[in-house]
């Protein structure tokens, strides 16, 4: 694994897992992180990533990756490489431990022969809709398919004639023979197979039939040796189906499935179906949009993989679900970000300041650090000159109590420059500032005075001359309401998405330094947030997202 080795807290799983070492059940954990590959991964994954893979690791096991692609009509070769692409981006690896489902066809066909000559399994004809009617509800119990009692010989004739292509589409099912009564609906004479006549991204159009997840996912586990079968609670009534068909068939393991409580993270959505819908509907720019929650998104956006581990780490393992504040996220993006991203001066709503006794024509060369957290960060210099740009809500013209930052003879200091003091102010016939005349302390560089004065108003700058445009993408939640669980009744997900998700600003300008950043590099905008640079940046216009601001609302709550 290439993700370094830490101390993570015990959770109910470990100490499962840490039982059957001690009792000998086990002498080699085989953990496996098994997507399918209909869609993109989002943070929820992440954390089963993590799990998986941390596990094997701190045990000195081993974890596989497997695709289950039993179902080709949702399937593509976009999503296995981006699954992949993920995984590694996280800082996990698999080694030579790649598996899809798709290498069982064979076998999963031959265990199913076996469920029908050992009078486990038959060949159904109800259609979907029959198969609802018949299946009952939570109160009632379902009744038997009129096909139950089949031979085995029609059975095992009937499947293979499925396998062949000879009947249509949704006219035929293989289903275990289980108890129609049973409490748990997953055990009501499941599907094991379905006819799709769909050509599959791996076999083409060699399978004319196809396993369902249920059945597959069990066998496949079994084939792999794996120890431990690590899934969401949404599972927990499959499991009893898990076990049926691993104690039917002879499989060379029966590893323990164990259910944890999924990622639910507030002001966003955690669906595949839903995500899928906010990309087709062009709610969002596609699936690594930096507002989606995909693993795509978020690098996009420009978190690390660091922080999503620190973050999977964080909010550990439970068997009970809840739902995650996004902040928590944030904090831990911030507490890696701080530690590396360079600090750098932007201006995004740019107002002119003009220092009226500063020397037209006089360039000076400002020494400022590149990250005070890092002391190997170095310096780098900025120019400054007579005519700035400051952000425009770094002044106010009529201020109120409490305002430390530029007013009418008010003395602010300019980051890694001078001490100035606002003389006047320009408008336009609107009204409309549009510029600032300053003075300034020729003896005041770098924030040292003789008088030893010390103003309490810090402002970050950029020379007009030597700066350059660039874009900003400015992000927040997508979703203006934080728990889907109070979504209100006749209303969905979709009438809470925030219009105001999105905003780019074209207006803004940078430090000279940012013209040859590259697409993924991170950086501070002093006193605005961390942004990084996104795909879309060009020599002519560089790019960048805002990740997050520099607010920790998460970390000043819990001290509350």
């Amino acid at each position: 694994m290439d993700s370094e080795s830490k101390t993570t807290p015990t959770n109910f799983i470990r100490n499962i897992i840490d039982d059957d070492l001690e009792s000998g059940k086990h002498d080699y954990i085989i953990t496996r992180f098994p997507p399918e590959p209909n869609g993109y991964l989002h943070i929820g994954h992440a954390k089963s990533i993590c799990l998986n893979f941390g596990i094997a690791r701190d045990y000195k096991g081993q974890c596989h990756l497997r695709f289950d692609d039993t179902n080709p009509a949702k399937e593509e070769l976009e999503y296995v490489e981006s699954i992949m692409e993920d995984v590694r981006w996280l800082g996990w690896d698999w080694d030579e431990r790649l598996y899809y489902a798709s290498d069982y066809f064979d076998q999963l066909y031959e265990y199913a022969e076996i469920l029908i000559k050992d009078g486990k399994a038959f060949v159904c004809d109800l259609s979907i809709d029959e198969l609802r009617e018949y299946r009952g509800t939570l109160t009632e119990p379902g009744k038997d398919s009129p096909y139950k009692n089949r031979s085995i010989e029609e059975n095992l004739d009937l499947f293979r004639r499925m396998r062949d292509g000879e009947f249509p589409e949704g006219s035929k099912s293989l289903r275990a023979k289980i108890d129609m009564a049973s409490p748990n609906l997953n055990m009501r004479d499941p599907v094991v197979y379905r006819i799709k006549k769909t050509e599959h991204h791996r076999t083409g159009d060699t399978w004319q039939i196809y396993p369902m997840y249920d059945y597959t996912h069990c066998v496949s586990d079994a084939l792999e040796m794996i120890t431990h079968s690590l899934c969401t609670l949404e599972f927990e009534d499959h499991r009893p189906l898990y076990d049926w068909f691993l104690d039917q068939l002879p499989v060379p393991s029966h590893p323990r499935q164990i259910e944890f409580a999924r990622l639910n993270l507030t002001y966003t959505v955690m669906s595949k179906r839903m995500l899928l819908e906010l990309v087709e509907g062009g709610i969002v720019d596609g699936w690594d949009d930096p507002r989606m929650p995909t693993i795509a998104g978020i690098r996009r956006r420009g978190f690390t993989p660091e922080s999503i581990r620190d973050f999977a780490d964080r909010i550990g393992v439970a068997k009970a679900n809840s739902v995650v504040d996004y902040e928590l996220l944030t904090f831990c993006l911030r507490e890696d970000l701080n530690k590396r991203a360079q600090r750098r001066m932007a201006v995004l709503d740019p107002l002119k300041l003009t220092i009226r006794n500063y020397p037209e024509g006089k360039i000076e060369e400002m020494d400022a650090e590149n990250n005070p957290e890092d002391p190997d960060g170095g310096h780098r210099k900025v120019k400054f000159s007579r005519e700035l740009y400051i952000e425009r809500d770094d002044f106010m013209e009529e201020p109120v109590k409490g305002w430390f930052r530029m007013a009418p003879g008010k003395e602010v200091r300019l980051k890694h420059a001078y001490y100035i003091t606002c003389e006047e102010v320009i408008k336009d016939e609107n009204g409309e500032i549009t510029e600032i005349i300053c003075s300034y302390d020729p003896n005041s560089r770098g924030g040292w005075t003789e008088d030893g004065r010390k103003v309490r108003g810090t402002i970050h700058w950029v020379s007009q001359a030597h700066c350059i445009p660039i874009e900003v993408r400015l992000f927040d939640h997508l979703l203006t309401i934080a728990d889907l669980n109070d979504v209100e009744e006749g209303k969905s997900y979709l009438d809470y998405i925030n219009p105001d998700s999105k905003e780019i600003n074209t207006k803004a300008f940078g430090e000279s330094s940012l013209r040859d950043t590259k697409e993924g590099e991170k950086f501070q905008f002093l006193r605005l947030g961390y942004f990084a640079v996104d795909k879309d940046t060009s020599e002519d216009m560089p790019t960048f997202n805002r990740i997050t601001g520099l607010r920790d609302s998460w970390a000043r709550a819990q001290n509350k």
